[in-house]
């Protein structure tokens, strides 16, 4: 390998020598506990300050600190070998492979039996091998073919310090990479906080706007509708339809351009998922009129997919029911999206998880569906709960775009910036 292939294809300005290989392991301090290192002198604690850090703490780079386990009145003094300080990297190394995250504090965490740690020994920006190691070319090149598997995934501390990292010369040239990435993970973090806050208001909306409890009412109204809601079936104000079955379409049918075919896969959270689809051409979707879906129509996974359901947009008018799915066409007066809101709701998810059938792969049926209790107010106040749903659901679809347009660039320049 030349020296040529040791240099990125992008650079910041001013730095030109080529990346020097190395050993993790000469680099750094590579250990791990074995679990009764770290049991026997510690007791747990529902609170405190002092947090066992393990491999559910340790994703995307960061510490996650929403389910930790607190230590104390331990023997501290001979948990000397699992403390953690200021820029030690985690590294996961059981069960999922290749997590990691820098320790940003002393004083605070200990290291759990179940996540290794790398001390770095020489100048090098631990957070720069942190990004460095977190490339998806790092995984599938350098860690995933050392991964033994018996009952799990996992690497030998041995193996770990058998990595290979290339490395700038230059600390000033680790320094600019672990401060961009650093900023950049920050701004994909914001989003994705943007997106999960979003989620738990649509969740709380959707507790809120709907009535729970065998009431008629919900908790908040729309200011003038004062009638109190209708129990219905849905079977009452719509008609259901599973699609084509056996010879009617098989799997050899589909083409690689033509009409889209809506299967269980394209199927997300109340909207269609359009990254992966399959095609059929203009005759088969004629031959298969009965199964063309409209505007407004909602789809059902009938395997698999208890719950997921998407509404059909305008882009969609006209493409074709898959084998897998069951569609729902409603009757005058109902608005579709109102319902496409209601059947996110606990209360029906709940109904549906219990009716459906089968042990290994849980299934639907078009009388499961056509049975779904739903409380529907007049078309008016439909109308504004929908709208309401409408414009979360863009919000979230907005947000979920930018979070996926950030990651896809963040890899770009992993795969261009580091060797």
């Amino acid at each position: 390998m030349g020296n040529n292939s040791h240099k990125p294809a992008i650079r910041f300005q001013g730095f030109t020598d080529a990346w020097e290989q190395r050993k993790l392991g000469d680099i750094g301090d590579v250990t791990k506990l074995a679990g009764f290192e770290f049991t026997e002198h510690v007791v747990y604690s529902d609170e405190g300050n002092m947090i066992a850090l393990r491999g559910l703490n340790v994703k995307d780079g960061r510490l996650i600190l929403d389910d930790v386990k607190y230590i104390d009145r331990s023997n501290f003094a001979k948990l000397n070998r699992s403390k953690l300080y200021k820029d030690d990297i985690l590294f996961t190394y059981v069960g999922t492979v290749g997590e990691l995250a820098v320790i940003p504090e002393n004083e605070r965490f200990y290291l759990a039996p179940n996540v290794s740690r790398i001390r770095l020994k020489t100048d090098d920006n631990p957070r720069f091998i942190s990004h460095y190691m977190r490339r998806k070319g790092f995984f599938d090149s350098v860690i995933f073919p050392l991964i033994a598997t018996s009952s799990q995934p996992a690497l030998s501390m041995e193996n770990i310090r058998k990595f290979d990292v290339l490395v700038p010369k230059d600390l000033a040239e680790q320094n600019s990479l672990a401060q961009f990435f650093d900023c950049l993970d920050n701004l994909i973090a914001l989003h994705q906080r943007k997106y999960e806050k979003l989620i738990t208001v649509k969740k709380s909306m959707l507790e809120k706007m709907f009535p729970r409890d065998g009431s008629n009412n919900p908790e908040i109204r729309f200011i003038g509708f004062t009638d109190p809601w209708e129990q219905r079936k849905l079977g009452d104000i719509a008609d259901t339809k599973t699609g084509p079955f056996g010879t009617q379409l098989s799997a050899k049918e589909y083409t690689t351009s033509g009409i889209p075919v809506i299967n269980v896969k394209n199927i997300g959270t109340g909207c269609i998922q359009e990254n992966d689809l399959d095609y059929v051409s203009e005759s088969t979707a004629k031959r298969l009129s009965d199964h063309i879906i409209q505007e407004n129509d909602i789809v059902f996974g009938r395997k698999g997919a208890i719950g997921r359901h998407a509404i059909i947009g305008k882009t969609q008018n006209n493409w074709v029911q898959g084998s897998d799915c069951i569609r729902v066409r409603f009757k005058p007066g109902i608005v579709a999206s109102y319902v496409n809101a209601q059947l996110q709701t606990a209360n029906v998810i709940d109904h549906l998880s219990m009716n459906a059938y089968g042990s290994t792969m849980l299934t639907l049926t078009t009388d499961m569906i056509n049975s779904i209790p739903l409380l529907m107010p007049e078309e008016a106040e439909q109308a504004e709960i929908a709208h309401v749903f409408s414009d979360i659901d863009n919000l979230i679809t907005l947000h979920q775009r930018k979070l996926e347009k950030l990651k896809n660039i963040k890899q770009s320049l992993l795969q261009n910036m580091f060797v």
